[in-house]
């Protein structure tokens, strides 16, 4: 049984790699899909959320994560409010998982802001994706986000030498997903030749 943590900055291909060790046998687990769960719709965290930020967030009766991640993002006590909501839920979720492991599987833990939340004590072992900024650019570019949101979401984040320190393996993902995939590969032997 081995936890993995598997973060990045945004834009570097945490979730292609994420796929890829997926596809190689390990059960993955997103962050953030845990997060967006948390307040779904007909959930205790929506019915919270809602209750502290008003209908405001709401479009077509779901919480619109544009409008309440402007919120949070401009307002500390805010962010601190939704994070008493969404934490719980996904540590709880998180920990559900760890304990249904059986002794030969892996879970690879996608975590965007492990270095920022301090929780690599949490893993045997973390794995970062990092790329080059023009590339991340590029990519979100193409996500939709417009410069000034992607500026401001790199700027939140730790940077590439904060990731890399706690990492024990790190994937540079500024070549072709063949390239991406042959990394994942590497690493899922050497996890699995012990």
């Amino acid at each position: 049984m081995r936890v993995i943590g598997l973060t990045g900055g945004i834009g570097c291909g945490k979730s292609l790699a994420a796929q890829y060790f997926s596809e190689l046998g390990a059960l993955v687990i997103d962050a953030d899909q845990l997060a967006r769960a948390a307040i779904e719709r007909g959930s205790q965290g929506f019915d919270e959320a809602v209750s502290i930020f008003g209908d405001s967030i709401l479009n077509n009766g779901d919480i619109d994560r544009k409008a309440l991640g402007e919120i949070i993002f401009k307002n500390q006590v805010a962010k601190k409010k939704l994070e008493g909501i969404v934490h719980p839920y996904v540590r709880r979720q998180f920990e559900e998982a760890v304990a249904s492991l059986k002794a030969d599987e892996t879970l690879i833990y996608e975590i965007p802001l492990l270095v920022e939340t301090g929780a690599q004590d949490r893993f045997d072992l973390v794995i970062t994706v990092e790329s080059d900024l023009e590339n991340r650019i590029s990519r979100l570019r193409q996500r939709g986000m417009h410069i000034s949101e992607i500026e401001a979401r790199i700027a939140a984040q730790a940077t590439r030498e904060q990731r890399v320190e706690i990492a024990d393996f790190l994937i540079e993902n500024d070549g072709t997903e063949d390239e991406l995939l042959r990394q994942v590969e590497n690493i899922w032997d050497s996890l699995h030749d012990n």
